[in-house]
């Protein structure tokens, strides 16, 4: 069974994405709507990474803040099942949690030495 994964991305006269919308065969194939997307794709021949980052105009700041803080907890976890590195999947959290700190998404952590 192939499963589908399709994105449509409407772009305003400036070539800028106005709206974006992604649909999986999996999910029941119905359109859904988005305001940000990154897809990253490993090229074994090339050794290299392809990624596509689109975000829609009236992406609000404080939403890609906590999208970036949300999809850099999703990568330490995908760290950690992919390599079994503890270790870097830790520091990898470490730096969301003082991104999300530095950006407001989440309050700093006060800790009392």
């Amino acid at each position: 069974m192939n499963n589908q994964i399709i994105f449509n991305i409407e772009l305003d006269a400036e070539k800028t994405p106005e709206n974006i919308t992604w649909q999986a065969t999996q999910a029941g194939n119905k359109p859904e709507p988005c305001k940000a997307m990154l897809v990253s794709i490993w090229d074994a021949n090339a050794k290299q990474t392809l990624k596509i980052d689109l975000w829609t105009k009236d992406m609000p700041l404080e939403e890609m803040n906590l999208f970036f803080y949300q999809t850099l907890h999703t990568m330490a976890d995908t760290l950690k099942r992919s390599t079994n590195n503890e270790e870097a999947a830790m520091n990898f959290k470490s730096f969301a949690n003082l991104f999300g700190e530095n950006t407001g998404v989440v309050k700093k952590i006060e800790t009392n030495n």
